[in-house]
C-alpha cells in the first residue's frame, strides 16, 4: 500500500472528497515528520512507534580507497513494531 492507496481507502470509507482525503493523509504524515524532526517520539498504540536515534561522530574509512574520513554526528528515525501488529502479521491460517 502506498500513499495514493491510503488516500483512496480513506475516501471510500469516510465519503470525503479525494482532495479532503489527500489533505488529511498529508497532514498526518507532515505532523509525524515534524514531531520526529523535533526529536519527539511518535506512538500509535497497537500499531507501532517511531523514534529518533542519535549517533556520535566517528572516524570511518572510505571503502573504495581505504582513506580515513570523518563521519559527522547524525540523527536517524527508527520504527518499532507494536505487539498487536506483530501478532496480526504472524497469524497463521489453518
Amino acid at each position: 500500500m502506498n500513499k495514493v492507496d491510503l488516500i483512496e481507502v480513506l475516501r471510500e470509507e469516510t465519503g470525503l472528497s479525494r482532495g479532503k482525503a489527500k489533505e488529511v493523509v498529508e497532514l498526518f504524515f507532515d505532523e509525524m515528520s515534524n514531531a520526529l524532526a523535533n526529536g519527539d517520539r511518535v506512538e500509535i498504540r497497537g500499531l507501532c512507534s517511531f523514534f529518533v536515534k542519535q549517533y556520535k561522530a566517528y572516524a570511518g574509512r572510505n571503502p573504495k580507497t581505504g582513506e580515513p574520513t570523518h563521519v559527522p554526528p547524525k540523527r536517524l528515525p527508527f520504527f518499532k513494531c507494536g505487539k498487536e501488529l506483530k501478532e496480526r502479521v504472524d497469524y497463521k491460517q489453518v
